[in-house]
């Protein structure tokens, strides 16, 4: 069965850290592309990281480059999401989404942030940063 579990959701103070983990199941497992997404209620889903699980290519968000590292383990399909230096700013609903199916090569890189580019989701976990 193709899924996708994130843990490591949390509340935690300005300037705190956070992990979170994506455990990956089926075909997810085994994607190419890999990404986190976070979302706050009546605004549209926000692409924060995003992984190119074969060669480890990364991208990240303009407002978490520095302070957030996307990994991804290749024996398991693991990704994990390291955040420091939290803000406020960064409190929302973590996704983690893989996209399983091909795609033009070279590509991804400069749509890795649409979540329209994902066909599997997981069903999210919190993170709340207080000021």
């Amino acid at each position: 069965q193709d899924q996708l579990v994130e843990s490591g959701g949390d509340s935690v103070q300005t300037g705190g850290s956070l992990r979170l983990s994506c455990a990956a199941s089926g075909n997810a497992a085994r994607a190419y592309y890999m990404a986190w997404f976070r979302q706050t209620p009546g605004q549209e889903r926000e692409g924060v990281a995003g992984i190119y699980t074969p060669g480890g290519a990364r991208y990240y968000a303009a407002s978490v480059k520095g302070r957030f590292t996307i990994t991804h383990n290749k024996v398991d399909g693991t990704l994990v999401l390291q955040m420091n230096n939290l803000t406020p700013d960064d409190s929302a609903m973590y996704y983690c989404a893989a996209y399983t199916r091909s795609r033009t090569p070279g590509t991804y890189r400069n749509e890795w942030y649409r979540s329209s580019q994902y066909n599997i989701w997981g069903q999210g976990t919190q993170v709340t940063v207080a000021s």
